[in-house]
């Protein structure tokens, strides 16, 4: 299982928020570019970026961070945050992230996600955010009637290389990952799925790493320092002490 540390973009600044509500910002570095180089140094093996403006305005506002992360550092980088359109797709795969995260458009477009996944065929990834089982959208503003797995399952017929489900109840909580939701969406799907939303502990990776989910994201836990990246990678690859 790969553990994946978060940076989230507001401002130009690396921030967390509480269940995605802009007035719940907290600015843990004003230089994302140094908390990538961070968790390299730390041993992740991929890194989330997420632009939180670009969540909010519909279109990605903090390309120009995403470039000097990307050239800072030399692990893979998946980035998401108002991509919404094939220009806008087209220039962070040009600026070479391996995995582009539609969300919104996932949602009320799977057509155009399928063509978008023959256009950058194993680079398009869909984030699947939901309360209590049900989709949100629109940088978690606006629910909807679309239930979670639903679209997971069309989200693998359109070809999506991976599924980033976050449950958005558990966000920035640290109150630990829906493990059973999680776990019942990787049953459900033959692509990888990403945990995401509340991993707080050791623990939660503990529990991942039993079921079929392929890695979790970790954020608020990381920067609140209850989680150690090194040990968090050791624990999800069985190396911590103990395992065999």
């Amino acid at each position: 299982m790969i553990i994946i540390p978060a940076i989230d973009i507001k401002a130009g600044r690396c921030v967390r928020l509480v269940q995605g509500a802009k007035d719940s910002e907290t600015v843990y570095s004003a230089n994302p570019v140094d908390v990538a180089k961070q968790w390299q140094a730390a041993g992740a093996e991929m890194i989330h970026v997420v632009d939180l403006d670009g969540a909010f305005a519909g279109k990605p506002q903090n390309i120009q961070v995403l470039a000097s992360i990307r050239r800072a550092v030399d692990v893979p980088i998946e980035f998401g945050g108002g991509l919404r359109s094939h220009a806008d797709v087209d220039v962070v795969v040009k600026l070479g992230v391996a995995r582009a995260i539609i969300g919104t458009r996932a949602a009320v477009s799977p057509e155009w996600i399928a063509e978008l996944c023959r256009r950058h065929a194993g680079k398009i990834a869909a984030g699947i955010d939901a309360r209590e089982g049900m989709v949100a959208v629109e940088g978690w503003t606006e629910g909807s009637d679309i239930n979670a797995a639903d679209l997971a399952r069309r989200m693998a017929e359109a070809g999506v290389c991976a599924i980033i489900f976050t449950d958005i109840a558990r966000d920035g909580m640290l109150t630990g990952v829906n493990v059973a939701a999680t776990s019942a969406l990787a049953d459900e799907v033959p692509v990888p799925v990403i945990a995401s939303g509340g991993v707080a502990s050791l623990d939660d990776i503990r529990r991942l790493r039993e079921t079929k989910v392929s890695g979790a994201i970790i954020g608020k836990a990381l920067y609140a320092g209850t989680i150690d990246l090194s040990e968090a990678i050791k624990v999800a690859k069985g190396e911590e002490k103990g395992d065999r």
